[in-house]
């Protein structure tokens, strides 16, 4: 029976794989399977993957097996992530070369897209000129990698480059790139799907859009036409009634779905939502809780295809030809959600929109929620609840103290705000929230409330579209009134590009180690992340941002408390808030599609900064040795020679040992570089001053610098040096202390392999390649933890890093394991998927015991004997070329 069916739209002929029939021919009923499943069943029919699509046929949503692969139909990069990757990919072409090969055969096989949006930093703030300031600065910082970046612009196919100044990827892909239904040149059509750099890419589920955030290495891979595999998942559903309250945003909701969804453990599972409550989110809302996707654990948050997403397109300027396509297409391949059939989950777990109520979430974790009214008594828990997750572990006199700061009259104490921040994709994406901001500032100025001059204040929009809609309104002069200048178009705050604090401040809180705030409209707020001397961080939404900038301090009562007394007279927040009505007539009066029709016109070619940039050309890469920002990667170094068939894993030393929740923002260098930290030390000897060092994240493209700031987070905590924060380790053949770089260097010298233990949830987080490449050259075999974010297991493994996790119920603790002994790995030459490999740690006594070999599918295995995925694909290129 053929599967492929004629479509025809508007007088137009087309082709498409009919999943009804597909289903049909195994005796199934397409309506019981999750939407996003059927996306995953499309594509293996597609690609032809029968055994696979028969396997996935069979699944059972209440115990799913096997594996699927996963070939998405474009890849969207973001500079602080794409710059590395495609550092691999011109490295690629010289391995090719060197083994005889045609560099070409390196080469993009789907669209990639990459958006420079993570390069930005807010140097200045709180003025008018501010943008034009940062713009600058980032240029001129970023000279190297964008004169890298327009070189692979010209030297690959299917590859475009978004310049700065556009907006966020994420927003860029909602707004502008997702066609949501393709069609390829002989007018078959098919579902958009993709992977990103980024792990926010689950953003575009919101559009019904099946997309998640992989790592650099995993990302190449896909353009590369390799498929990646990951265990065939459940699919929990998230059953919506009722609406939001009066008062309640699509933050909140994002903040309350993080906290109930982490609850529910839908770590690694698809999420994907439905119910009448679903159909009352517009399709920002439903972008706002798809984005934070990560946060709350799962693969991604997938929104189904209904009506709301044909008026999204219309708002944001698609076509009629292509909306017309869509609905059709959607529609006749059952795609479209209309609510007259509910899929066969693996659970539901059930909420009621009107139960969510205005929250934050912190000090240190985005699933920490608090509601409003108990932010000030959790902030001054926080205080003396030991040291972790939601505390830090200080005297409760800390709860008053304050300093004077240095060089004035002026004080500052505990939990008062030092910065404030309207930015990331999460919330600027959604003009609801975005115009609540502006109209509680209207008020605000109105009313003559200020923000204290101590608070670094800044408005980071995801696109060119909020400026226009907010301008439109008169809205973007009151927020300047208060220091939320426009800063830039990017990625800044919500990824540690906050820039620096006023002088007198940072002096003041390095000497004083205060504990003070920072309040954001972003989606992380891990420690360290927002800005190194800032130890409570808060997410919010936009308008909570100005509210707590108003009030000075996160210890108010919000909901109770008076933001500000203004001559005699106390101003509260119920005064400032807009109703729903307000900014429901705002967006109608001031949003229509020209306004995104104008923003992305000509994108590719729009900013003349970038387009006055001169590069080399050719299809190789001429690389220049005393860059610091780009270098050729040590990668495929033994490119060619066998896999070692000899045990790897035989007396490895532990380099570092942590508790439960290390992310890559602990693992991977980001933010700042610390002047007398390794990085620091290498940048300084290769002539550079400290104001010339830029961001970790802009030096992705050099492994010298990453490897040098791997595990180098100053909040991380090795529990093999329990006195000293930061990114230290104690070395096993001596008891020296050293920096976990040095360390790692005088073992390779040594020739001793090293592991890292680590507790629950090992790599959450941002998708961060880095995490996974300089564990790598670090030196480091294998990892042995409680259990892995998705993502950086399988990066791990793509590096030829061999994850391991402990058996149920085990963990470092119940071993008696210190970290201090060496430890041995019965692994086999043929290892298994989830082979029960037996382990003996060796120190004042041998213990033994059986760790899981987190190897999830035939795919891991073949990596692990290639090296890596990189040798991999280089071999299967070659070996084709020579056939």
């Amino acid at each position: 029976m053929s599967w492929k069916k004629e479509l025809f739209i508007k007088n137009e002929h087309y082709t498409y794989f009919d999943l009804s029939a597909i289903v049909n021919t195994y005796q199934k009923n397409i309506a019981d399977y999750p939407f996003s499943i059927r996306v995953l069943l499309e594509s293996l029919a597609r690609h032809q993957e029968l055994a696979d699509l028969e396997s996935l046929i069979a699944f059972d949503a209440k115990k799913p097996s096997g594996v699927v692969p996963f070939r998405p139909s474009r890849v969207v990069l973001q500079d602080f992530t794409g710059v590395p990757a495609v550092v691999d990919l011109a490295a690629m072409r010289d391995a090719v070369v060197k083994l005889g090969g045609d560099p070409k055969l390196i080469n993009p096989e789907i669209p990639v897209t990459l958006v420079v949006d993570h390069s930005v930093q807010v140097d200045c703030a709180g003025t008018s000129e501010s943008l034009a300031y940062n713009t600058e600065k980032e240029f001129e910082r970023n000279h190297e990698r964008y004169q890298f970046l327009k070189w692979a612009q010209q030297a690959f196919d299917n590859f475009e480059v978004v310049p700065p100044e556009t907006g966020i990827i994420h927003q860029v892909n909602l707004e502008y790139l997702s066609d949501v239904i393709l069609k390829n040149d002989e007018n078959l059509l098919f579902p958009d799907s993709l992977e990103g750099t980024d792990s926010h890419t689950t953003m575009i589920n919101g559009l019904g859009v099946l997309g998640w955030g992989v790592g650099g290495i995993e990302a190449e891979a896909a353009i590369l036409g390799e498929a990646s595999y990951f265990p065939t998942p459940e699919v929990i559903g998230v059953e919506l009634t009722g609406a939001l309250s009066p008062g309640a945003t699509a933050t909140d909701l994002a903040l309350y779905l993080t906290e109930l969804l982490r609850n529910e453990k839908v770590v690694g599972k698809f999420v994907e939502y439905f119910g009448t409550g679903y159909k009352t989110l517009s399709l920002s809302d439903r972008a706002t809780i798809a984005n934070m996707a990560p946060e709350y654990g799962a693969t991604c948050g997938f929104c189904p295809i209904d009506e709301e997403t044909l008026n999204y397109l219309r708002l944001t300027g698609r076509s009629e030809e292509q909306i017309a396509l869509v609905e059709a297409y959607a529609k006749q391949n059952k795609l479209f959600y209309d609510g007259s059939e509910t899929p066969i989950y693996t659970r539901v777990i059930q909420l009621d929109l009107s139960i969510v109520q205005s929250s934050v979430a912190g000090p240190k974790r985005p699933q920490d929620r608090i509601q409003l009214a108990e932010v000030a008594e959790n902030f001054q828990t926080s205080l003396t609840n030991p040291s972790g997750p939601k505390g830090f572990g200080l005297d409760s006199d800390e709860i008053d103290r304050r300093v004077t700061i240095q060089g004035t009259n002026n004080t500052i104490e505990t939990g008062d705000l030092t910065l404030a921040a309207i930015t990331s994709c999460t919330n600027t994406s959604n003009p609801s929230v975005m115009v609540a901001a502006g109209l509680l500032a209207k008020k605000a100025v109105s009313l003559g409330l200020k923000v204290p001059e101590t608070i670094k204040t800044s408005l980071a929009p995801g696109s060119k579209i909020v400026t226009q809609y907010l301008e439109k309104g008169n809205l973007l002069e009151p927020l300047a009134e208060l220091g939320f200048d426009i800063v830039g178009y990017g990625c800044t705050t919500c990824i540690g590009n906050s820039g620096p604090l006023a002088e007198e401040i940072e002096t003041t809180l390095k000497d004083s180690e205060l504990v003070v705030s920072a309040v954001l409209s972003g989606n992380r707020n891990f420690e360290g992340r927002i800005h190194p001397l800032i130890k409570a961080n808060y997410l919010a939404s936009p308008p909570l941002v100005i509210a707590y900038a108003l009030a000075g301090t996160i210890k108010k009562d919000l909901t109770k408390e008076a933001l500000a007394t203004v001559a005699g007279k106390d101003i509260y927040l119920k005064d400032l808030w807009p109703t729903q009505e307000e900014v429901n007539d705002y967006i109608n009066d001031f949003l229509n599609p020209d306004d995104f029709r104008k923003a992305y016109k000509n994108v590719y070619q729009s900013n003349e900064r970038w387009n006055q940039i001169e590069t080399s050309e050719g299809d190789c890469y001429e690389w220049d040795d005393a860059s610091t920002y780009i270098a050729n990667p040590p990668f495929f170094t033994n490119l060619g020679q066998e896999a070692d068939e000899t045990n790897p894993l035989n007396n490895l030393r532990v380099l570092a040992k942590f508790g439960d929740s290390v992310t890559t923002d602990h693992i991977s260098p980001a933010g700042n570089i610390g002047l007398q930290s390794p990085a620091g030390k290498y940048l300084k000897d290769r002539g550079l001053s400290y104001k010339d060092f830029n961001s970790f994240g802009s030096r992705r493209g050099n492994h010298e610098v990453m490897m040098r700031g791997t595990f180098g987070n100053i909040r991380i905590q090795n529990q093999l040096t329990p006195e000293t924060t930061g990114g230290y380790t104690k070395l096993a053949t001596t008891d020296e202390e050293l920096s976990i770089y040095d360390a790692a260097m005088q073992y390779q010298k040594e020739q001793i392999g090293t592991l890292i233990l680590a507790g629950k949830d090992y790599g959450m987080g941002s998708s961060r390649d880095w995490a996974a490449k300089g564990t790598n050259l670090l030196g480091v075999k294998a990892v042995l933890a409680e259990s892995y974010e998705r993502i950086h297991r399988s990066n791990l493994v793509m590096m030829g890093v061999i994850p391991f996790e402990y058996l149920p119920g085990e963990t470092a603790e119940s071993l008696g394991l210190t970290g201090l002994e060496s430890y041995s790995f019965e692994f086999p030459t043929e290892p298994a998927i989830n082979q029960i490999i037996d382990v003996t740690a060796s120190g004042e006594k041998d213990i033994h015991f059986q760790a899981k070999l987190r190897f999830d599918s035939d795919a891991d295995i073949v990596y692990w004997k290639n090296q890596g995925i990189l040798p991999l694909v280089i071999n299967k290129k070659m070996q084709k070329e020579q056939a």
